[in-house]
């Protein structure tokens, strides 16, 4: 494998798991601020290696050996730590069902943020869709019922995927709705600082869901997928501590996000449709997207 484009892959996923869980990062900011110095060093140590090890290491197992149960458990394993010819090539074969549950997920998760929740307006059409909420079932029905019919036209097991993207979408929101009561809990309460380093790894676990699903559409290679998302994971934390309050002022990031993981979306759909998209589309597609909307928060803050 070509080191440039290692090296792009590995970027790519770490700014992409920077972007996607900007949000985590401001609510850990506020939770830690009212903790004391021991607590905020052991999340900031061992909550990092949990985060990274387990939620990072773990899900993309699950992942692969639901989509591969004929490798076991261990070959899942062994795939996590290796690029096993044969492995690899079960992995490639089941790519299709991944990507198309995998891209139906972030398309569902792109259209929530731009129906239902709360955003500073950075194009044209994005407060007026806003307004429209209740339209934001009828367009995901209609996003999964087209996918799946197309599907079906291929292989039963596509359209499965599509239907397992979709439900992974509603669970995952379910207990983001869940945490985000919690997050009120944990700034305004009293709870202890173990109680609320608890609540945090819940809450990252549920964040970094986004970041490890669009992972699979820059590389299908989960050592690079840990190492990227570990990478920004680390990043992550740091920002935490010492420039969360900077970041927050790119009021516009967050759309930048967002709309990147429409793209990968629907780069994942087209792949798992066959069409032959380049290696290097994904992570500089995430580049072009965020830093757009980075310059335009940066132009905000300059008038």
């Amino acid at each position: 494998m070509h080191v440039g484009f290692l090296i792009l892959t590995i970027l790519g996923l770490s700014f992409f798991e920077i972007v996607t869980s900007i949000d985590n990062a401001i609510i850990n900011a506020e939770v830690l601020s009212g903790m004391q110095k021991k607590a905020r060093k052991w999340f900031l140590l061992w909550g990092f290696l949990f985060a990274v090890i387990v939620v990072r290491g773990l899900l993309p197992l699950i992942i692969i050996w639901s989509a591969n149960p004929g490798i076991g458990l261990s070959g899942a394993f062994y795939a996590t730590l290796s690029s096993n010819r044969e492995i690899t090539e079960s992995i490639k074969n089941s790519s299709p069902v991944l990507l198309a549950g995998g891209g139906t997920f972030l398309i569902f998760l792109f259209f929530n943020w731009l129906f239902l929740e709360p955003k500073n307006y950075g194009l044209r059409g994005e407060r007026f869709l806003h307004r429209q909420g209740p339209w934001f079932f009828t367009v995901i029905s209609l996003v999964l019922a087209l996918i799946v019919l197309l599907a079906l036209q291929i292989h039963p097991m596509m359209a499965f995927g599509a239907i397992l993207g979709s439900t992974a979408f509603f669970i995952v929101h379910g207990f983001r709705k869940f945490a985000e009561d919690q997050e009120r809990k944990l700034i305004g309460g009293n709870l202890s600082d173990f109680s609320k380093i608890a609540y945090l790894e819940v809450l990252d676990a549920t964040f970094s869901i986004d970041g490890i699903v669009g992972a699979f559409a820059f590389t299908f290679a989960v050592p690079l997928i840990l190492v990227g998302n570990g990478l920004g994971a680390f990043i992550l934390r740091k920002l935490t501590v010492g420039n969360i309050e900077r970041i927050k002022k790119y009021k516009f990031l967050k759309n930048g996000a967002m709309y990147s993981v429409l793209f990968l979306g629907i780069i994942m759909i087209l792949d798992s449709f066959g069409y032959s998209i380049p290696t290097w589309l994904s992570p500089v597609v995430t580049f072009g997207t965020v830093g757009y909307f980075f310059l335009k928060s940066k132009k905000e803050l300059n008038l």
